[in-house]
């Protein structure tokens, strides 16, 4: 449904305000630049670069993920070992032992969740703007501000504009009332969703014919604004599916098609290339197996939407989960050549800081939490040459190396303060 205000909930409507200056700084760009009037690629270039300014999450978010792929086998022993016990005890235990191999990794279970939080008001704010792209973009309300205010000068314009939406099926639009009358905003939407054939129907209506000369003029202007590859990015794939069985362009209706193929495609293609599709692999975890079937299902609803969504937002999943794929690849290289003891020391270094901040000791949540995982190593004895125990070792060597510290460091205090406990704990 295409709304005629801007978008008023807290925070997403101030991103979505700055999100609605850069689209429309965009497009006076391209068009005083290069002559360039053209919506469809303001939303591929808009795509791309606020998924580039969102890099650094991203990054943030692959390297918790890269960790938590090499935590997963010691939080399912863990699962394991407590899987038939449901006593307050064994719970908490249970909830301790999982809480020191996020420490001893130096992360934290909330941590994929601060970098959604953040993202999410962005993303919902894109759609937003691309999904109302008058209501945020200047350059394109004007050009349908004359005939907006010719129509609200008719009498009963609002009853003509209903019935309008009615006869032609527009199931996507509707018109906000001041009292008996539409807002001048929410004509000037209901302008941005016509089709041309829809723009020919208003220009021959015998109440517009006192201005029918303006409305094909506005026509022609917004209609090649929203023209890309051919498509009109205010219309709906399946409008050009459904013409080409009634004598429409069936390479349209091709290219049509293509819309929410792509989308779908795209959208397995950028959660092929995330860390977490390598870890559900357990047929027998409930959770993995819930994982499994949501990344079927997301890209088949893209590409349902597609059909019954306008091809603009069809061009931004198809775009944005592009610009994600190459991230993807770009960041999983960058990680892959990461020693993974880099990124614990990195993890722990911005612990120690945040403890010695607040006061506290911070190589003490470390000596607890190798000495809570102890517990978790128990259930595999013998096993010293498995993956999980290697890569235990080498987590171990890594904080070892904390012992050669430079004087006056943080890592040097939390050593000094580490050896005063142990003396205590022998007195």
């Amino acid at each position: 449904m295409i709304l005629a205000t801007k978008n008023s909930t807290p925070i997403i409507g101030q991103i979505s305000v700055v999100m609605g200056w850069i689209m429309n700084g965009i497009y006076k760009f391209l068009d005083g630049l290069f002559g360039i009037q053209n919506l469809g690629l303001c939303i591929v270039i808009f795509s791309i670069l606020i998924y580039l300014f969102m890099t650094p999450l991203q990054i943030k978010q692959q390297k918790f993920s890269k960790l938590s792929s090499v935590m997963q086998p010691e939080l399912m022993k863990i699962q394991k070992k407590y899987q038939n016990k449901k006593d307050q005890v064994s719970m908490q235990k249970m909830q301790e032992e999982t809480s020191a191999v996020y420490q001893k990794y130096g992360v934290s279970p909330t941590g994929s969740c601060v970098q959604l939080l953040i993202q999410l008001p962005i993303l919902w704010s894109l759609w937003h703007v691309i999904q109302n792209i008058p209501a945020y973009v200047g350059s394109v309300k004007s050009v349908l501000d004359g005939v907006a205010s010719q129509i609200i000068g008719v009498s009963g314009y609002t009853n003509i504009l209903q019935d309008f939406i009615t006869d032609n099926k527009m199931t996507r639009v509707r018109l906000i009332l001041d009292g008996s009358t539409a807002t001048s905003n929410s004509v000037i939407d209901f302008l941005y969703a016509l089709s041309p054939a829809q723009w020919e129907k208003l220009g021959d209506m015998k109440q517009f014919a006192g201005f029918s000369q303006a409305i094909d003029s506005t026509a022609a202007e917004i209609s090649h604004m929203q023209n890309f590859l051919g498509l009109n990015i205010a219309e709906m794939p399946w409008n050009y599916i459904k013409a080409a069985f009634v004598g429409g362009s069936i390479l349209l209706a091709v290219v049509a098609l293509l819309i929410p193929l792509f989308s779908w495609g795209t959208q397995v293609l950028n959660l092929k290339l995330m860390p977490q599709a390598a870890q559900n692999n357990d047929d027998s975890n409930p959770m993995a197996n819930s994982m499994k079937t949501m990344n079927m299902v997301m890209p088949l609803m893209s590409a349902f939407f597609c059909f019954t969504f306008p091809v603009g937002l069809g061009i931004y999943w198809i775009f944005s989960a592009v610009v994600r794929s190459v991230q993807q690849v770009l960041i999983n290289r960058h990680l892959n050549k990461m020693d993974i003891e880099v990124l614990i020391n990195e993890n722990m270094k911005k612990i120690e800081e945040k403890r010695a901040k607040a006061g506290l000791p911070p190589q003490k949540i470390t000596n607890q939490a190798h000495q809570s995982v102890k517990n978790i190593n128990k259930i595999d004895k013998g096993n010293s040459g498995s993956p999980e125990a290697e890569r235990a070792r080498k987590v171990e060597e890594s904080y070892k190396k904390a012992a050669n510290a430079k004087p006056d460091s943080i890592t040097a205090k939390a050593n000094l303060v580490r050896s005063f406990d142990e003396r205590n704990k022998k007195k």
